[in-house]
């Protein structure tokens, strides 16, 4: 299973699985290659991620804009990190919310 942010799906990509919006239902079938049409559908129904054939977990890593300095990303992350203490940072979604707020304060020039 390969779940994918709607950002970063390309066209001509194929479902794993069918697509549901918030209410359970049914806006794709699975095995549908995706166009344009269907991304804006998605959006417009609040969809976030799709199942995409052909994609492990291991190569979903989020990419980084091409402004982002990797050193400075870590020096931002290691900044925000005593607002997280508390927090479980094993959570995937609590350090998606750390590698964003660091990638923020980087594009800010905060660090």
């Amino acid at each position: 299973m390969g779940m994918v942010a709607i950002d970063n799906i390309e066209i001509g990509m194929v479902l794993a699985a069918d697509v549901l919006d918030r209410n359970g239902r049914m806006l794709l079938g699975a095995g549908a290659e995706l166009n344009q049409k269907h991304l804006t559908i998605f959006r417009t129904w609040g969809v976030v991620e799709a199942d995409i054939a052909g994609i492990d977990y291991a190569d979903t890593e989020p990419s980084l804009p091409a402004e982002i300095d990797i050193e400075a990303l870590a020096v931002a992350e290691t900044s925000l990190q005593p607002l997280f203490r508390h927090s479980g940072l094993e959570h995937p979604a609590l350090r998606e919310l750390l590698r964003l707020a660091a990638i923020r304060k980087v594009q800010r020039g905060i660090c």
